[in-house]
């Protein structure tokens, strides 16, 4: 198997057909011309290729590699960039970086990537969208609120500002009920799975399976809280060093802010989220803390009765599943 490193760009992306310094080197533009001529030029069988996850600008050339059956390896940037920093990498060029990437794939050997569902990728861009329009929402508020400390707020701006927070919600109601509605049509079963622990409502369901691709990227739970930047890190060297650090804060942290929130939820109905709590807190852990492992919990918890199939039972102990 010959690993091919691509780097991406907005408009274009380069092909290293082998990680050797006089390997041969292409340029293609990112569009589906671009990405059908690149795949003119490997094979089914005899190539792997591999390339930095860059959000939007790499969806293309995986979709379009996938569906034909080209193998394809989707890898964190900061693999990448570790990487390079092991090889002792100083200089940066799109065309170094395509190779560079391209010997990652023969010294690392990464995990193909599976493909998202159709449905999986219109949840995901629904969930951007909404995650955006927040944002907006948030900063029109904002806006607001320091310009009503001003001696004179203009009556037209503010009747302007007034209008787009009424716009921006009445949008971000609409998108949270297509959201739900999607996710309840299409994962019906593991909607109503999730939704069974208490803590966990719809909104959460919904951004769990978009994450995980319907629970199918993950082996299992701890993986799953790792991705999604709930474990708590761990630095170990001779006698000297010894620390418990913080959440090592990977994944997407809208998601992670939204566990954080479900986790003040579920103190006051799930009664495992709130026996570890106050175990937590009467060892004399910090509340903040404490929140954190409840929200590694509502996740364990989450993956639990999605891969048994069974829905939540209150006081029933997820660690024996």
């Amino acid at each position: 198997m010959t690993y091919v490193g691509i780097d991406v760009s907005k408009a274009t992306f380069v092909v290293a057909y082998s990680s050797a310094k006089n390997g041969k080197i292409r340029t293609f533009k990112n569009t589906v011309k671009g990405v059908h001529e690149f795949i003119q030029t490997v094979s089914v069988t005899e190539h792997h290729c591999v390339l930095e996850a860059t959000g939007n600008y790499s969806a293309l050339l995986v979709y379009l590699l996938t569906k034909d059956g080209i193998t394809v390896s989707l890898e964190n940037p900061l693999k990448i960039k570790n990487f390079a920093r092991v090889m002792l990498t100083v200089t940066k060029t799109d065309e170094i970086d395509a190779r560079l990437i391209a010997l990652y794939g023969e010294r690392m050997q990464p995990a193909p990537y599976k493909l998202r569902s159709d449905s999986i990728l219109v949840l995901k861009q629904k969930r951007t969208v909404l995650r955006q329009l927040k944002k907006q929402l948030v900063a029109t508020r904002n806006l607001k609120g320091s310009m009503e400390t001003l001696p004179f707020f203009d009556p037209k701006c503010k009747k302007t500002i007034e209008k787009t927070i009424d716009f921006l919600e009445k949008q971000i109601k609409s998108m949270e009920e297509e959201i739900a509605s999607l996710a309840q049509g299409e994962y019906k079963k593991q909607m109503d799975l999730l939704t069974s622990i208490k803590g966990i409502g719809v909104t959460l369901a919904a951004a769990l399976i978009v994450a995980t691709g319907g629970f199918t990227y993950f082996d299992n739970a701890k993986q799953l809280t790792r991705y999604l930047g709930l474990s708590p890190t761990y630095q170990q060297s001779g006698t000297s060093v010894n620390v418990k650090g913080h959440i090592n804060r990977n994944g997407d942290s809208s998601l992670r802010s939204q566990l954080y929130v479900a986790a003040f939820s579920s103190l006051r109905c799930n009664t495992e989220c709130k026996a570890c709590f106050d175990r937590l807190r009467s060892n004399g852990k910090p509340g903040k803390v404490a929140v954190v492992a409840v929200a590694n919990k509502l996740v364990r918890q989450a993956f639990a009765v999605v891969t048994q199939g069974k829905p939540y039972i209150d006081g029933f102990n997820s660690e024996r599943l």
